[in-house]
C-alpha cells in the first residue's frame, strides 16, 4: 500500500526514483525551445544548484527543499550552457565508430548508414544519398571495413576544405601557401607563418558552421599572427557568430 501511495503523489511528468539511487529522478524541460531530459538530485547538505553535463547527459543537485521556482529560473539562465554542453557530448560520441553493416557514421553534422557489400575488387567507398557504400571481400573484417572509410572521409575533407579556404581567403584577402590535413589530438587547426593551414580530419565528421569557423580562425592568422583584438576583429569580419561557434566548439574533446 505504502508504494502505491508514493506512486500516486510523484509530480506530473516526473518519473518513480532510480532504484540504485534513491536522491534521483528523471525529468523534462523545454530549454531554448529544445526538450531535454535531465536527472535530479536533492541533498539536504546543498546550498546552491549545481549542473553537470557528461557521457549520461545533464545532472542537476539542488538543496533539499529548494523551490521549483528556483529551480527552472536556474534552468532557464543556464539554459544556453547546458546546450551547447550536451551537443559537444553528443559529438564526441560521434567520433567513436563501429564499423560495420547498418551502422551509422557522422559526415558534416548528419548521420549517414553504412552498408557494407562483399566485392573481389577493392573498389573505394562511396556515397549514394544517405548511405555510404563500402565493398571489401570480407564483411566481417571490420580493419578493412574502417580503412575504407577512412580513406573516403580523407578524400572528402580535402576537397570539402580546399573549397572552404578558397572561399574566405577572397575574403580576407589572404593567400595560404598550402592546406594540409591533420591528426593532431590537441588542435582543430593551425597555420605558420610560412603561410601552410593545417586541419583536422575530425572536422569533417562536424557541421559545416564549425569547419568554416576552424577556417576563417586560420586563415585570419596570416592576418593578425596572434590572438589580439585585431586578430579577433578580423575573424568577426568573414564570421560574426564565432564567439557561439567557438564554445560549441570546445565542447567537444578531440582525445
Amino acid at each position: 500500500m505504502l508504494k502505491k501511495l508514493r506512486n500516486l503523489v510523484l509530480p506530473s511528468g516526473v518519473s518513480p526514483l532510480r532504484r540504485n539511487d534513491p536522491s534521483a529522478e528523471q525529468r523534462a524541460a523545454v530549454l531554448a525551445g529544445q526538450h531535454i531530459t535531465y536527472t535530479l538530485k536533492r541533498s539536504a547538505r546543498r546550498r546552491s544548484i549545481g549542473l553537470r553535463v557528461d557521457d549520461r547527459g545533464l545532472t542537476v543537485s539542488m538543496p533539499l527543499r529548494a523551490s521549483e521556482r528556483w529551480l527552472h529560473s536556474v534552468l532557464q539562465d543556464k539554459a544556453s550552457w547546458v546546450l551547447e554542453k550536451l551537443a559537444g557530448w553528443q559529438m564526441r560520441k560521434a567520433q567513436v565508430l563501429s564499423m560495420g553493416d547498418g551502422e551509422f557514421i557522422p559526415y558534416l553534422g548528419e548521420q549517414l548508414t553504412l552498408r557494407v557489400q562483399r566485392s573481389v575488387f577493392a573498389a573505394p567507398a562511396c556515397q549514394h544519398g544517405d548511405t555510404l557504400w563500402v565493398s571489401v571481400q570480407d564483411e566481417g573484417d571490420a580493419k578493412k571495413i574502417e580503412q575504407r572509410v577512412s580513406e573516403w572521409y580523407r578524400l572528402q575533407a580535402g576537397q570539402l576544405f580546399a573549397a572552404r579556404v578558397a572561399h574566405y581567403a577572397g575574403l580576407l584577402q589572404v593567400v595560404p601557401r598550402a592546406i594540409k590535413l591533420s591528426s593532431a589530438k590537441t588542435q582543430w587547426g593551425s597555420c605558420n607563418a610560412r603561410g601552410t593551414v593545417r586541419l583536422n580530419l575530425q572536422l569533417v565528421k562536424f557541421p559545416l558552421r564549425l569547419i568554416d569557423y576552424v577556417v576563417v580562425h586560420e586563415l585570419a592568422h596570416l592576418r593578425e599572427m596572434n590572438h589580439s583584438a585585431d586578430f579577433w576583429k578580423v575573424v568577426a569580419g568573414a564570421c560574426p557568430d564565432y564567439a557561439k561557434l567557438r564554445r560549441e566548439l570546445k565542447a567537444v574533446s578531440l582525445g
